[in-house]
């Protein structure tokens, strides 16, 4: 069974598609957001402070999972979810100008029965987003 950076296991037959990590620090792909992001975690890090969050897309299923870690080593808090394929209403992606036009940001979002959720994506070109969105599509389908 493979480990992945998310912590999850595998399943025996199950291939990954993708793991992403959620920029849960800077707001956009803005370089002034970003740069009070890496502010932000450069301060929380001195205080020991920092979380992760992962959306893992195989191709029998869609988790996601969320770390915390309080005084550099304690595990305060994890969440794994799975997400059913009868809960997810819609999926998608967006996409904003930030930094005039010169900056876009693409935003992997999904709503579902009890929670709306959005991930900012490390894609540059509308064609990078539509994998990431056919891909969670693909897995939640089956």
């Amino acid at each position: 069974m493979a480990q992945l950076k998310s912590g999850l296991e595998l399943k025996d037959g199950e291939t990954l598609v993708m793991e992403l990590e959620a920029e849960l620090w800077a707001t956009s792909a803005n370089p002034f957001a970003q740069a009070l992001g890496a502010v932000r975690r450069f301060f929380a890090m001195i205080f020991g402070f920092r979380h992760k969050g992962f959306l893992v897309i195989t191709d029998k299923r869609v988790v996601e999972v969320y770390n915390a870690i309080s005084c550099y080593v304690f595990n305060t808090g994890r969440r794994v979810k799975y997400l059913l394929p009868t809960s997810v209403k819609e999926v998608g992606y967006t996409k904003e100008a930030t930094c005039g036009c010169f900056c876009p940001s693409y935003h992997l979002y999904y709503e579902s029965f009890t929670q709306s959720t959005s991930v900012l994506l490390s894609a540059t070109s509308d064609a990078e987003a539509q994998k990431v969105v056919d891909c969670f599509y693909s897995a939640i389908s089956n």
